[in-house]
């Protein structure tokens, strides 16, 4: 697929929903100008102390089909089996260029075990970055969408694979598949044919799905449907003004895409660490938390606490 992802066959964005007022009034809508976006995310975010420090992680010993999702942060995840360790959009970068981290990796890159499988969902900077790529120990696989091989070259993968949607690669128990998103993929302005997705991985039948970054739409029925994910890392953050809900989501998103996907788990993410718009850094988390009160999900979600890891 090539260009902006609105003229794809993707299907329209829905109608937004207007947000609670509390919450607008906690950050009002805004229209979007440079002059607004330094000011807001950068010249702040150089004022602001960085929160939160490393941890030394305890990685748990795991047995048959168990699996351990840790959040490091961002959209960041490493997630563990008992053969199969796997890192989604590494980041452990406290600067990303003028951009600074407002909270540190939940543990040092140095920590990280011995690493199988690489996922990228798509070829942004907060998503894939290249110091940290190049850094991860082990010769490794690369799984992206189409278009990102040749900026994954020379970062130490010992094999790279590019996936169109729905495409799936299966090794031994694992398979992956590259889902649909409402996103778009370009890494600079002239980009016009690099991919974006979602990954679902399945390992001893347990599938967990990570949707990258992504508007709300209709395909989240079509990725329940098809993949049955068990534990779904949505993402939070990075909605307001709401034009940006074009292409990502908020909580009140992320709760209807839950319901889509028909799994059992939410884990959020995309929220936190780097100042990406105009909302309250703590916001999404509160919000969503209020959302899966009055939703009956209480019990079905695990906001994580990086560095820490849970087992499902």
């Amino acid at each position: 697929m090539k260009g902006n992802p609105e003229a794809s066959d993707t299907g329209r964005v829905r109608r937004r929903r207007q947000l609670p007022r509390s919450f607008k009034d906690l950050t009002p809508t805004r229209s979007f100008s440079p002059r607004a976006f330094f000011r807001e995310m950068i010249w702040k975010a150089w004022r602001t102390k960085r929160t939160g420090g490393h941890r030394i992680p305890i990685f748990p010993r795991l047995k048959g089909d168990q699996v351990a999702i840790t959040w490091i942060g961002h959209a960041s995840f490493l997630i563990q089996f008992a053969d199969l360790n796997v890192l989604i959009d590494p980041i452990f970068t406290n600067w990303l260029f003028l951009l600074k981290r407002l909270k540190r990796a939940g543990f040092s890159i140095r920590d990280l075990p011995p690493i199988d499988l690489v996922l990228l969902t798509h070829a942004h900077f907060d998503h894939f970055h290249k110091r940290t790529l190049r850094r991860i120990p082990s010769p490794k696989l690369g799984l992206m969408p189409w278009g990102m091989g040749e900026l994954a070259r020379g970062l130490g993968f010992g094999r790279i694979i590019e996936l169109q949607w729905w495409e799936t690669l299966s090794r031994d128990r694992w398979k992956v598949t590259l889902t649909p998103c409402r996103h778009w993929g370009a890494r600079v302005l002239h980009d016009e044919d690099r991919g974006f997705g979602g990954f679902v991985l399945e390992n001893h039948g347990r599938r967990i799905y990570h949707a990258g970054d992504s508007a709300y739409w209709h395909g989240f029925k079509e990725i329940g449907r098809r993949c049955q994910p068990e534990i779904a890392l949505l993402p939070i953050g990075a909605y307001q003004p709401e034009a940006f809900l074009r292409v990502h989501m908020g909580p009140h998103q992320a709760i209807r895409a839950f319901k889509d996907l028909q799994a059992q788990w939410l884990v959020p993410m995309h929220f936190g660490a780097f100042k990406l718009s105009f909302e309250a850094l703590d916001e999404p988390p509160r919000w969503l938390r209020q959302l899966a009160d009055q939703n009956g999900m209480s019990s079905r979600l695990r906001i994580l606490e990086e560095g820490v890891p849970t087992v499902f």
